[in-house]
């Protein structure tokens, strides 16, 4: 039941109906859980190809008994912030294995993803840097960007020729994507590397989505392109996507996390992830690095269902990775073939403005290792009897 319209000097209600009147009003639905690929909602299960759950991992019985040993041993919460007694053993250890894991020094703990590469921003940039970032980077980075003192400067997307001719020499930092998270491509992070080092600048790698995916031991989109981790000064990444608990870090080298730990005002003033989530993230890396099964798996996923879409004439991302963007362009028609998944118990999330770009509305598939061939078969089965483009227009077809 609505309240009574609220006055003041915020629109707030014209604010949601122009939302609502662009299609682009968005809205929570709460789950009853999900599995193995599936996602049960209202009492009904759905083959689940929104979640960034990769490699499957999140109701992994061996990370829910680390997490619940974990709460035995220190409780539901840290109790406090890190500086305080919020850092416990399990943190420490925890810091400790993705340090050697990734070929970092050292590693710092953070809540989010969110706020770790807000908290890396704030602390290093003032007002006499410079910050270049790719025009597709996350909404954490191009939010904080926008904030700072630092004079700031977007790049086309992947466009390291547009980079370089942006460069300024020892001014400040570059940083980019490994796998975008709305397009699933990566950026080529050897030629960044290459201009960070002639150019004198620092270069960060947000790889949230490349992690646990990528790579020999799934140590992300620097190892799966062959680029030594000592190239790029900073690395964040987050443990609620590919390792399935939740939480992120930065990494990079001792002197910059003691900065950070300083400085970081986001990881100063926070109480600290409770150590009992520490734990399960250390079990789930231990998984992540011996599931090379699964990620060879989820690769003939991939190649399955990129091969059936094109087959149908969808248009698709250029995207070897779980994430798959079908393009449909249009937000009215992203939503009626979202729910006309839905209606065959296919559970796809439409994209729209401004989570990405105007005119490149999407449908996000995300496949995951937990998903078999047949529940692929199944959503192109879905996409292939979806409504005739008389139907719904010409915008769903590439």
């Amino acid at each position: 039941m609505k309240g009574p319209a609220v006055t003041g000097p915020f629109a707030l209600g014209a604010a949601l109906a122009g939302r609502e009147q662009a299609s682009l009003l968005r809205n929570r639905i709460a789950t009853d859980g999900a599995s193995g690929g599936r996602l049960r909602v209202a009492g009904r299960e759905y083959l689940n190809f929104s979640a960034n759950d990769y490699l499957g991992l999140a109701d992994h019985p061996a990370i829910k008994a680390a997490f619940n040993a974990g709460m035995g041993r220190y409780g539901a919460g840290s109790g406090a912030s890190p500086l305080v007694t919020g850092y416990s053993r399990a943190h420490q250890q925890l810091e400790e294995a993705l340090a050697e894991w990734l070929g970092v020094e050292a590693v710092l703990l953070f809540n989010c993803g969110f706020s770790a590469n807000q908290a890396v921003l704030k602390a290093l940039l003032g007002k006499e840097h410079m910050l270049w970032q790719d025009k597709l980077n996350h909404a954490s980075l191009q939010e904080m960007g926008s904030q700072l003192p630092c004079k700031m400067k977007r790049f086309a997307h992947n466009d390291m020729a547009a980079l370089e001719r942006q460069l300024e020499p020892n001014r400040g930092l570059i940083v980019s994507e490994g796998v975008f998270s709305m397009d699933g491509d990566q950026a080529p992070w050897g030629e960044l590397a290459i201009l960070a080092a002639r150019s004198g600048n620092w270069l960060m790698i947000d790889d949230a989505h490349g992690l646990g995916v990528l790579g020999p031991e799934g140590r992300g989109t620097l190892a799966a392109q062959g680029v030594n981790p000592a190239c790029v000064h900073i690395q964040m990444g987050t443990f609620g996507k590919a390792l399935g608990v939740a939480g992120a870090f930065v990494g990079g080298s001792r002197e910059l996390v003691e900065y950070l730990v300083n400085f970081a005002r986001h990881y100063v003033y926070s109480t600290h992830m409770p150590a009992a989530q520490a734990c399960a993230v250390s079990k789930s890396i231990e998984l992540v690095r011996a599931a090379d099964e699964s990620r060879a798996h989820l690769g003939q996923l991939i190649a399955r269902f990129r091969q059936g879409a094109k087959d149908q004439g969808w248009q698709l991302g250029a995207s070897d990775t779980p994430i798959q963007p079908l393009l449909v362009r249009e937000s009215s028609v992203a939503l009626q073939l979202a729910e006309r998944l839905r209606e065959r118990g296919v559970w796809v999330s439409a994209i729209r403005p401004p989570t990405v770009p105007v005119g490149t509305v999407r449908l996000r598939i995300t496949l995951s290792a937990a998903h078999r061939e047949q529940d692929v078969e199944r959503l192109l089965d879905a996409l292939g009897v979806c409504p005739a483009v008389t139907t719904l227009g010409e915008a769903h077809y590439g």
